[in-house]
């Protein structure tokens, strides 16, 4: 079984006890999250496609912890102009584990 669904402006492919990368989310770690923007539902091969959403359907989480991603390097230059600029990020991220899909 397993559900996609919208978590943070972001679609998701969802399963029970997998975890999941999302932006950071409100909440302390070991907190439980609900999410009821679940988009389409398969239940061992019976799918239901919502319109926009699946009405009824759940997805409850838990927050296991706030992390920081991989650095990017953002780097600009213009040839024989002598302009080089340099700036780096890293983006904060909440690892969820899916605990339950009610559907």
């Amino acid at each position: 079984m397993y559900a996609i669904v919208e978590i943070a402006g972001q679609q998701f492919k969802v399963e029970k006890g997998r975890h999941i990368f999302t932006h950071h989310l409100e909440g302390d770690a070991n907190a439980e999250l609900e999410f009821d923007k679940v988009l389409l539902v398969d239940n061992d091969g019976k799918v239901s496609v919502g319109a926009p959403t699946v009405e009824g359907a759940k997805i409850k989480g838990t927050i296991l912890e706030h992390l920081k991603g991989d650095k990017v390097i953002v780097f600009k230059k213009k040839r024989r102009k002598g302009y080089q600029k340099s700036n780096g990020h890293r983006q904060y991220l909440t690892k969820l584990m899916i605990d339950d899909i009610v559907a």
